[in-house]
């Protein structure tokens, strides 16, 4: 098998003293390459520390989520920008908006999102959106900011199918996690089901949002897998095609060879 986990926070708490167990665990079920996605100044050069620890199976991805807005300023940007000159950083993200969280304004938040895009397309890197609660002004902005010559990844896609469709017009790519796998998740079913597997790819944001038959513990890249079977299911294709497919969307939008 080759998946390719698009989104992993191995970057994170859980993971830092078991690394090398968790990375083996995964070689050893499969996953050939991981996204290491950063939320904020630390935990993105922890991402590039993980990358170049792990060459050509990790990746880094470099970003302020946006519930991590709060005293960002221009020497931090400045930071993020000699980050995505490093050859292992593929994407900057996660960024984009939250309003379910109140750690922050969506004032402040739209606009640190708009300076890491206006960075993005600077320095040519796909983005990586965390939307949360916040479709249309995710959307709007996308749009303004004319996304499509970079595109990126709507992450752990949870929006509806029309909304979908509307973001693949950007170039964005729609990333389904974990939560597809949940029965009563029906919104997300229906999107694996409607949108071409060329639009698609598969990540498991873990340690969060853990896949049957493990939900309620702690989530690993290796995972991937029931996202790829889930996807499968509901498309009533061969999990391998949903697998190669995934892995080749994600090798072109890294660019990696």
């Amino acid at each position: 098998m080759n998946l390719f986990d698009t989104h992993t926070h191995l970057n994170d708490k859980p993971f830092i003293n078991d690394i090398d167990n968790v990375v083996n665990k995964c070689l050893d079920n499969g996953i050939k390459k991981m996204v290491v996605v950063g939320f904020d100044i630390s935990s993105s050069l922890r991402a590039i520390d993980l990358a170049y620890r792990f060459p050509n199976i990790i990746y880094a991805a470099v970003g302020i989520h946006p519930t991590e807005c709060n005293g960002i300023n221009e020497e931090d940007l400045n930071r993020l920008a000699n980050m995505l000159d490093e050859p292992c950083v593929v994407a900057l993200g996660e960024i984009g908006l939250d309003y379910h969280w109140d750690t922050t304004t969506p004032k402040l938040q739209k606009e640190i999102f708009i300076k890491q895009i206006k960075l993005a397309k600077q320095k040519k890197k796909p983005i990586i959106i965390h939307n949360r609660e916040a479709t249309k002004d995710t959307y709007d902005i996308l749009k303004k900011e004319d996304i499509s010559s970079i595109g990126g990844i709507m992450h752990s896609y949870s929006s509806s199918v029309e909304m979908a469709s509307e973001f693949i017009k950007l170039n964005m790519m729609i990333s389904i996690s974990g939560v597809v796998t949940f029965k009563n998740n029906h919104k997300t079913k229906e999107v694996v089901k409607k949108i071409d597997l060329d639009h698609l790819l598969i990540e498991t944001d873990c340690p969060y949002l853990t896949p049957e038959p493990y939900r309620g513990k702690t989530n690993y890249p290796n995972y991937t897998y029931y996202v790829a079977k889930e996807i499968a299911n509901q498309k009533n294709i061969a999990i391998d095609e949903v697998i190669n497919t995934t892995y080749s969307n994600a090798c072109k939008l890294f660019k990696i060879e």
